[in-house]
């Protein structure tokens, strides 16, 4: 995904969020769910419930920039499986997302033999 700026580090919010928020409401979200300020640069991701939409939020040294997403067909692999209000992830993982896969890949298992 090609922005207009690059962001220092991306965020995915976990939980699930009430699209008739916009830039003021998702800023909220920012500074007292997640606990970061909101005008670093950091890019912050937010999912509907229906996993069909994205709002992509950040500070462009000028102000908010509100980028929308959905899908007509599909949804979002959404990772609401994490202990964590939020999740950073890397451009290629943000890319993944956009593109439809699943950016946490898959569970580590821990065996252990019997010896």
């Amino acid at each position: 995904m090609k922005m207009f700026v690059e962001p220092d580090q991306i965020y995915l919010h976990r939980d699930f969020v009430d699209f008739r928020k916009s830039i003021n409401g998702l800023t909220e979200l920012v500074e007292n769910s997640l606990e970061r300020d909101a005008y670093t640069g950091e890019l912050f991701i937010f999912c509907n419930k229906s996993k069909d939409k994205i709002k992509l939020l950040y500070w462009d040294k000028t102000g908010f920039a509100l980028w929308y997403k959905r899908l007509d067909k599909h949804k979002f692999k959404w990772p609401c499986k994490i202990n964590e209000r939020s999740l950073a992830l890397d451009t290629q993982q943000l890319d993944w997302l956009l593109s439809g896969f699943d950016v946490l890949g898959h569970e580590t298992l821990n065996y252990q033999s019997l010896l």
